[in-house]
């Protein structure tokens, strides 16, 4: 069992979410991350979904998702050769006997920070899902308030992109 991204370009319509949603939950498959968003063509959204499993169920999921009218095409981004990032907000407690090794956190992840209380701090955290584990896990002991995470956003590196016809090292499936 391993994880696999998946781009999919759908019609920018309501219910199509819903019904891409309702398709992993029917077959018992499992979405570990979803980020859905608009595109630069009209009428086009375009959904990043991170899912895990062997390669059966990754062939079993492309083969269902092509079959929903709305879904326009389908993309398995190969992690060698794709560009994943996810967004970390988190507010931490700001404590005076911490303040510096939280400072040096931060800056080690190359992190924001967005707001500043006499009690909190609210970082930004930008990067690989395993870069927020790892600072999730560095900033715990200092007290947790709330945090919340984007799920991934992935766009193939160099030229090539999803509605291109000839992706080269990319498996695209069209309808």
């Amino acid at each position: 069992m391993k994880q696999f991204v998946i781009s999919i370009r759908v019609s920018n319509k309501f219910g199509v979410l819903s019904r891409v949603a309702s398709m992993f939950s029917r077959r018992g498959f499992n979405i570990d991350s979803l980020t859905v968003s608009a595109t630069e063509s009209d009428g086009v959204s375009r959904m990043t979904i991170t899912a895990t499993g062997d390669e059966y169920a990754k062939k079993q999921i492309i083969l269902q998702l092509n079959r929903l009218h709305e879904v326009l095409e389908i993309s398995e981004m190969a992690y060698e050769t794709t560009l994943i990032r996810e967004l970390l907000l988190i507010k931490i407690k700001n404590e005076g006997e911490h303040h510096q090794e939280i400072m040096d956190a931060v800056n080690i992840f190359k992190a924001n920070i967005i707001d500043y209380a006499p009690n909190s701090f609210c970082i930004e955290v930008t990067g690989e899902s395993t870069k927020l584990d790892t600072f999730i896990s560095i900033v715990k002991p200092y007290g947790i308030i709330e945090m919340c995470r984007t799920g991934v956003v992935a766009l193939e590196r160099g030229s090539s992109c999803l509605r291109e016809m000839d992706m080269g090292y990319l498996k695209v499936y069209k309808k």
